[in-house]
């Protein structure tokens, strides 16, 4: 309908502020996981607890909150499980290290493998001395 335009300026900046802090609401319900679903942030989970938080958010920023603020209210209130990617940090660090640690051991097993595989070498050719001696067992061996 309107873009702003003819409206006095105090409409203008509120109508402004709300879309600035709609997009922080935005921001923070997707950086926070839906502790009732688990595998869908806060944004996009219809659980009713969702939308508690969504509104929670929203009246926080509402009282002038930042967004470092709110995050550290939920996570008083969940623990570290609520952000949706977690920190990094000490208590953490397994969940980020862990998969790249896992991938190096494959790798260097997987390496060690083939490496002894493709390192064994054909047995050497036997000598004149070699080759008369099993000739010689393979023709005891087949006497009766």
């Amino acid at each position: 309908m309107g873009s702003g335009v003819g409206l006095g300026p105090g409409l203008a900046h509120a109508q402004a502020s709300d879309s600035v802090l709609q997009a922080r609401e935005l921001r923070l319900a997707g950086q926070l996981r839906c502790v009732v679903c688990q595998n869908q942030t806060v944004s996009e989970s219809n659980a009713p607890l969702a939308a508690d938080m969504r509104r929670v958010i929203r009246t926080q920023l509402h009282a002038g909150r930042t967004d470092a603020e709110i995050v550290d209210f939920f996570e008083q209130r969940y623990g570290a499980f609520v952000h949706y990617s977690p920190p990094f940090r000490a208590s953490t660090w397994l969940l980020w290290i862990g998969p790249f640690a896992l991938a190096a051991i494959g790798l260097l097993v997987l390496f060690a493998v083939l490496r002894r595989r493709m390192g064994r070498d054909e047995p050497a050719p036997l000598n004149e001395a070699q080759r008369a001696r099993a000739r010689q067992l393979l023709d005891e061996e087949s006497m009766p």
